[in-house]
Parts: C-alpha cells; sequence; structure tokens
C-alpha cells in the first residue's frame, strides 16, 4: 500500500478515535507483519483495507500479495474469505 504522491493531490485532516475490537489471533499478527513491511501503523494499514474495500477494490499490489501469503505461512493463518461468516470463538 505505497502511496502514489502523484495521486495524493492535498491532505486530509481526520479524527481518529480509540477503539478496541476483537480480531482473530493469527489475521493480527499477518496484519501487524504487514503493516511493519510497509512501515506504517496497524491503524493505518486497516484504514487503508477498509477505504479500499468500500470501493470494490483490492488494497494490495503483486508484492504486497506475495509478502502477505509468505506471513500467513508463518502465522499458520489457513482462514479464507468463504468462512468469514462461520467463525466462532473458542470458549475459555
Amino acid at each position: 500500500m505505497t502511496v502514489n504522491q502523484e495521486n495524493v493531490s492535498k491532505p486530509y485532516t481526520v479524527e481518529r478515535v480509540q477503539s478496541g475490537f476483537r480480531i482473530e489471533k493469527r489475521l493480527l499478527k499477518v496484519l501487524k507483519g504487514l503493516a511493519e513491511y510497509h512501515d506504517i501503523s496497524l491503524g493505518n494499514l486497516v484504514e487503508g483495507i477498509v477505504l479500499h474495500a468500500f470501493e470494490g477494490k483490492c488494497a494490495f499490489g503483486d508484492q504486497s500479495l506475495a509478502r502477505i501469503g509468505e506471513l500467513k505461512k508463518i502465522y499458520g493463518l489457513d482462514l479464507t474469505a468463504d468462512v468469514s461468516h462461520q467463525l466462532v470463538e473458542i470458549e475459555k
């Protein structure tokens, strides 16, 4: 998710809020690894992913998708979009 400076006409001022939500452990590890790879915060990564998704666009280029594949292997993430509405949290 590298910003192309030619496409950025002006900075946008936003108000960010702190939010807590639960997320699958391995998925979070992959997201953190990807944010680190791009040298951006986890919040900025998630914002970018969501803004792209809201427009029906893929947030990642070929290099990022390859890195995601590597991170998924490292962290054992085997979940896919097909199961996204079937996830059930284990009871502790």
